[in-house]
């Protein structure tokens, strides 16, 4: 069975960037007559309830599942397999028509009052009060500062950070800078193709990343009615504990060593929570604060500062950790995907070429 390797990945965000890297490679493999399957992360403009097309990925789980079919077709025998995204979310949109295409659960239910109610029963399920909710939502903001000054280093500049009104409640739990939804133009690519296919390019191994494996969990509906099930993650426990066991890894041991590195999805923070607890990075809520003083959950920023827009954010955190792992000395990289308000959750882990 062929393993799938990621060679190239690139993204413009806001017109800043470029992507030629990868579409030199995409022209090659045709110039070659080999065969390139192309993988459609849908924006905002495509119909959220409407039956997904073939090939055509959809929710903030998008990118996560893309990698599991991309995985899938390489090991079959497709030569190379191309997953794109692109969503003009600021200038593609008048602000009304992007508001009615954002409002999925319906005008009367809308994601802030539905991330709010999420976040209520899954603090109840744990036994905790709203108050040690907000303390661990600023625990987690200070965490994405942190790592995009890193990821940014001498192109950090303060006047990146949301300004002070963004700092105020807008719920009775989130502050504007707990909830992300950024309005930005985006577009981004990975390539996708078997060993012999690499070799065939000239790639170098050093500029190869496996994809070791993918998890994915789904439940059979999203949205207000579904709130019991999504808050209990077994789903994503369930992608989870699927991710390491195909993969035959011990995340925590190679996080904590310093061996691996995590982009968790972190569009409200009960997603992120639920994560760092069914990993089994930490066994209890109390212990989340002290765990984000001592790591990095993203090596971006998360969606609340890097920025990718809708169903984007997973695949802008794919091309971070191809990057980060070409360029560093960590051995292996896991993205996190949350789609809609929780159904979907896909777990992928990504590992330096041997």
């Amino acid at each position: 069975m062929s393993k799938a390797f990621v060679i190239a990945a690139a993204k413009t965000l806001d017109s800043v960037g470029c992507q030629k890297h990868c579409l030199a490679l995409e022209e090659r493999v045709r110039d070659k007559g080999l065969t390139l399957q192309e993988l459609v992360i849908e924006p905002l403009s495509a119909d959220w309830h409407s039956p997904e097309p073939e090939n055509h990925f959809r929710s903030g789980c998008a990118p996560i599942e893309a990698l599991a079919r991309a995985k899938q077709l390489v090991e079959q025998g497709v030569d190379a397999v191309l997953i794109s995204g692109e969503d003009h979310l600021k200038s593609g949109y008048a602000r009304v028509e992007r508001l009615k295409k954002m409002a999925v659960y319906g005008e009367e239910y809308p994601l802030t009052e539905a991330y709010n109610d999420l976040a209520s029963h899954f603090m109840r399920v744990h036994d905790h009060e709203d108050e040690h909710f907000r303390e661990i939502a600023n625990a987690l903001f200070e965490n994405y500062k942190l790592s995009y000054r890193n990821a940014l280093a001498d192109d950090f500049d303060p006047a990146l950070l949301p300004d002070e009104r963004w700092y105020k409640p807008i719920t009775s739990l989130f502050r504007g800078v707990d909830c992300a939804n950024p309005m930005v133009d985006f577009s981004g690519r990975m390539l996708i193709c078997s060993e012999r296919v690499a070799d065939q390019l000239d790639v170098p191994v050093s500029e190869r990343i496996e994809v070791c494996s993918v998890g994915l969990g789904r439940l059979d509906g999203d949205g207000r009615d579904y709130i019991d099930q999504i808050a209990s993650y077994s789903h994503l426990k369930a992608a989870y504990e699927q991710c390491c066991a195909e993969a035959d890894v011990d995340f925590p041991h190679m996080f904590r060593s310093g061996n691996a590195l995590l982009e968790t999805y972190t569009c409200y923070p009960v997603v992120p929570m639920a994560f760092l607890m069914i990993s089994g990075l930490v066994d209890l809520l109390e212990e989340v604060p002290a765990f984000l003083k001592e790591h990095s959950i993203t090596i971006t920023g998360g969606m609340n500062l890097a920025r990718a827009p809708w169903n984007n954010p997973a695949l802008n955190g794919l091309i971070a950790m191809y990057s980060q792992l070409i360029q560093g000395d960590e051995a292996f990289g896991m993205v996190h995907g949350n789609g809609g308000l929780g159904y979907r959750q896909g777990v992928a882990l990504l590992a330096k070429a041997k």
